[in-house]
């Protein structure tokens, strides 16, 4: 089980390479999905998702395209995994759903619950501008060593 789905990790690309052109000018679907290597049409299902959630705005015409509608370091990880394919839980149990009749004393669940807890945290401490730092550092490292 990915804990991260592969349209979200497409989603986190689109908006790291928004978030890489946040002063200029907007993105198209067609050049995003070609630099990110994400098939087309689900570019553009996801940017719709993305922009409906307000995300990202768009902009029509020629000259048209996406663009981050609050600064990247304003974006989390938690919100466009949320958007893209709802929140991320450890176990069901922890839904607060009464799924398993051990639920009240579990002998697992007070550390799954610790588990989650680090998780959500993560994700609402890490921002696109963050992610974006983390890419420039990763490349430069690997400029260093070649």
């Amino acid at each position: 089980m990915d804990m991260i789905r592969r349209n979200t990790d497409y989603a986190l690309r689109l908006m790291i390479n928004l978030a890489r052109n946040y002063s200029k000018l907007a993105v198209s679907s067609r050049l995003l999905a070609e630099k990110e290597e994400v098939p087309y049409q689900l570019a553009c299902k996801l940017m719709q998702k993305l922009n409906y959630a307000g995300l990202v705005k768009s902009k029509m015409g020629p000259k048209g395209g996406f663009f981050l509608s609050k600064m990247p370091s304003e974006i989390t990880i938690s919100e466009v995994v949320e958007v893209i394919q709802g929140p991320v839980s450890v176990n069901r149990c922890l839904l607060g759903i009464d799924v398993c009749s051990f639920q009240s004393n579990c002998a697992i669940r007070k550390k799954l619950i610790q588990l989650q807890e680090y998780i959500e945290r993560f994700f609402n401490d890490v921002t696109l501008d963050k992610l974006l730092e983390s890419l420039v550092a990763n490349k430069e490292s690997s400029i260093k060593e070649n």
